[in-house]
């Protein structure tokens, strides 16, 4: 059997420098698409916090702690120990504290971030005398069965939608606490 080669066809009159340009404006058009995508991320995140923040400390109270204060996007930064990093929801009394995560799509990547901030919490609270037991909760508007596994085995709080609401599952075994 006899095999034949051919090469490509292209439109007659196309050289070089055109068919550059007409990537390089491709790849802007790219850019510019995730750059929209990016900013519809973060604007989708910011409205999940915003449903989700100013009921979790009455949701928290059915379950039996008695936060007082409620703060959400939290900055904390310590340059002389290298400690930087950002809480979501911060619910806090004289005895516990527990940051909340909240995320539109919660990954496991989320939730180990998670577990690295609240050990940062820990160490900066060390570093001022802070006694207080540090609890973490993660949130998400689409939770998998394995992100949701890992969250609950790793002693976080889950807060999910549940109809008009939302519902908070308590960790596999104790809480952990930082």
């Amino acid at each position: 059997m006899d095999t034949v080669q051919t090469q490509p066809t292209y439109p007659k009159g196309l050289d070089f420098e055109q068919v550059w340009a007409a990537l390089m404006e491709n790849r802007e058009q790219i850019k510019e698409i995730g750059k929209r995508l990016g900013d519809f991320t973060n604007s989708f995140g910011d409205v999940v916090e915003h449903m989700i923040a100013p009921n979790l400390l009455e949701k928290f109270q059915e379950m039996g702690f008695d936060f007082e204060e409620t703060s959400n996007n939290v900055k904390v930064r310590n340059k002389k120990n290298d400690i930087s990093f950002q809480i979501d929801v911060f619910l806090q009394n004289g005895d516990i504290a527990m940051l909340v995560e909240i995320k539109a799509d919660l990954t496991i990547s989320d939730i180990n971030k998670h577990i690295i901030r609240l050990e940062k919490m820990r160490k900066y609270a060390d570093l001022r005398g802070d006694k207080r037991r540090f609890l973490g909760a993660v949130a998400g508007i689409v939770v998998k069965d394995d992100e949701r596994e890992y969250a609950l085995n790793n002693g976080f709080y889950l807060i999910e939608p549940s109809g008009e609401n939302f519902n908070i599952t308590k960790p596999h075994g104790k809480p952990k606490e930082w």
